[in-house]
């Protein structure tokens, strides 16, 4: 990790750095930071949007005497689906695995009754398996990622009624 030198000036791993570089490459993740102690090592990179662009709806123009032939329709505004309020979260970043092992069944199934402290699912970081369980008893009404999908710090998993 990271240490002091005498002179006060922070040593860097430059292997950790690059071992953790190499994690969000291969999880397509955009940043990671571990722990050791008081000491803490974060790399992120910068995204760049390749996905849709954003539309914000026309605003009318002002009056004017001579007027464009014909004016653009505003962009329709559909709002995203916001996950239950109830929904598990991902405490990490890191990779969502629904099964134990690529032979073995599922944890849990839409509609499966859980209880509490029942694994719903696992996370990978950094090469261990972290158990996500079910916070209170209840009904799977939903799972929100797929086997092997990389997942961010907070982002909706299961939702459990």
């Amino acid at each position: 990790m990271a240490e002091e030198s005498k002179s006060g000036a922070m040593m860097v791993d430059i292997e950790l750095v690059r071992q953790l570089a190499a994690v969000l490459d291969d999880t397509q993740l955009t940043e990671i930071e571990v722990e050791d102690g008081e000491r803490r090592v974060r790399v992120a990179r910068k995204v760049t949007a390749a996905s849709a662009p954003v539309q914000y709806a026309a605003q009318p123009a002002p009056m004017l005497a001579a007027a464009p032939a014909a004016a653009a329709a505003p962009a329709e505004i559909v709002a995203a689906p916001q996950p239950a309020a109830n929904a598990v979260k991902s405490p990490m970043v890191g990779t969502a695995y629904l099964k134990p092992n690529p032979e073995a069944k599922t944890f849990v199934t839409v509609g499966q009754q859980v209880a509490a402290g029942d694994t719903l699912l696992i996370i990978e970081a950094m090469k261990v398996m972290n158990p996500i369980q079910a916070p209170t008893a209840g009904t799977v009404k939903a799972i929100l990622v797929e086997n092997g999908q990389p997942v961010e710090f907070d982002q909706p998993l299961v939702v459990v009624e």
